[in-house]
């Protein structure tokens, strides 16, 4: 049913990745330690105004919050529902393996001194943790609803 707390839980999901796709994700510190570059999802605004695209983390965010926003209504389908949420799971961890590749070739091309992780780096970890939450009230309800057929007669 879309009133259960998966649905509040996936409806989250989604408004945490929608902000991560809107927020800084870190910043490269030039080994003077005056100039930065931004990393944003769409890319990084280099101290001399120019930019480069890193539209792949915006893709994987996009997609997965398509995916838990459209999960929410496959309540009729629970095991397609669990299915779903794993597999979003799944593309929140490709997004830190994407954001590290990205922050490894942009370091050695930026030669930045250092960079400082922000806030919005934590929330896909936020939203693989209520995916968990989800699942298991999602697995909840279907071994709920399997033990209440066992219980009715068959005709």
């Amino acid at each position: 049913m879309i009133q259960r707390i998966q649905s509040v839980y996936l409806l989250v999901v989604t408004i945490l990745l929608v902000v991560t796709m809107c927020q800084p994700v870190g910043t490269f510190i030039a080994a003077d330690g005056v100039s930065t570059s931004v990393l944003k999802p769409l890319g990084v605004t280099l101290a001399d105004g120019n930019f480069q695209s890193t539209w792949g983390m915006f893709g994987i965010l996009l997609l997965c919050a398509v995916v838990a926003f459209g999960t929410i209504f496959l309540f009729r389908n629970r095991m397609l529902q669990v299915r779903m949420t794993i597999f979003n799971s799944l593309l929140l961890i490709g997004y830190y393996i994407v954001t590290g590749v990205f922050w490894y070739v942009l370091d050695g091309k930026l030669e930045a001194g250092s960079f400082r992780p922000g806030w919005a780096l934590c929330l896909p970890a936020v939203c693989i943790i209520l995916n968990y939450l989800a699942f298991r009230a999602i697995y909840r309800d279907e071994v709920m609803v399997k033990a209440a057929d066992r219980l009715r007669p068959s005709r």
